[in-house]
């Protein structure tokens, strides 16, 4: 584990680390969650939040991968600093990740301003992983923007919406996702909503159309969803998207929506985690969840524990 001088030194030491000593870090966290060093660790990080958290989710083959490979070198050129946390499925033998997907994130070695870590989504069927959330909280105060790239979303898979502050919604043309996802309610959950492969071209505004349909019935956060469409091969509509999710976040600060979006998601963390550790009657046993302003959830999350074990 990294050497903690001190909790306000924590960050520091891993900003100056590099991708090393992320690396680190983020393997103590997945291997000893619970422990004090790890949960001061998730604390200090929490209370320093500096990203916007992007996620990106849709069917497998929709071209999440190729998207987030375009967005990051877009923001590398920015001078934006850049955290990838990239879901793929599990290997039945191992329980790892599965890292066909990553060949198509080519970054740089050397460019401290990347950083991506794979995770296997193994037993969890919302499209993240378990570690998702504790690895997001730290990328989140080391990087200007995180990545987040589901497993491939089906009809039940909308955990990405608990995590990220926006989520972009890939439609592939021809493929009838706009139906389906209608009919299993996903819809609600993006803030932007991409049709890839726009190269395509008939398929692809068709695509489009059903997706701007099927918008109307869906019940959003208060702000319209901007539908885009794209090609990442083709570096074709990425800045486009680039500036949509900039309109996003200069939206979520104004008025203090992002800090009452964040605070729900940390208490929907809390009860999630007792949920699975503890059961709905051990999650009726905590009581009051409420957070106070500022208050870390992962603290919170370990006095339960010590108190429902």
């Amino acid at each position: 584990m990294l050497r903690i001088d001190g909790p306000a030194d924590v960050l520091q030491q891993l900003k100056s680390g590099g991708k090393p000593a992320v690396a680190v870090a983020l393997a103590a966290l997945e291997r000893s969650p619970d422990s004090a060093e790890c949960l001061g660790l998730l604390d200090t990080a929490y209370a320093a939040p500096l990203a916007h958290v992007v996620g990106l989710t849709g069917p497998p083959g929709v071209g999440k991968s190729t998207l987030a490979g375009a967005l990051i070198r877009l923001y590398r050129h920015q001078g934006r600093r850049v955290g990838v946390i990239a879901v793929d499925p599990s290997s039945r033998r191992s329980g790892g990740a599965l890292l066909g997907d990553r060949t198509r994130l080519a970054t740089d070695p050397e460019d401290d301003g990347v950083y991506v870590r794979s995770m296997a989504a193994r037993d969890r069927l919302g499209g993240l992983a378990e570690f998702t959330i504790a690895a997001m909280v730290l990328l989140r105060a080391l990087y200007d923007i995180v990545l987040l790239e589901t497993v491939g979303v089906g009809q039940s898979e909308t955990d990405v919406a608990d995590c990220a502050d926006t989520v972009v919604f890939c439609v592939q043309p021809g493929a009838g996702d706009s139906l389906q996802f209608m009919k299993a309610g996903i819809l609600e959950i993006p803030h932007l909503v991409v049709v890839t492969k726009a190269d395509i071209g008939v398929a692809a505004a068709r695509a489009r159309a059903d997706v701007e349909g099927a918008l109307e019935l869906a019940d959003g956060d208060g702000t319209p969803v901007e539908v885009l469409s794209l090609s990442a091969a083709r570096n074709e509509g990425i800045d486009e998207l680039r500036a949509a999710i900039d309109r996003r976040w200069e939206w979520l600060a104004a008025k203090g929506r992002l800090i009452t979006h964040r605070r729900g998601q940390a208490k929907h963390w809390l009860a999630d985690s007792l949920r699975q550790r503890f059961g709905r009657q051990g999650l009726e046993r905590a009581g009051d969840l409420t957070l106070a302003k500022g208050e870390s959830p992962f603290a919170k999350i370990a006095e339960f524990s010590r108190k429902l074990a």
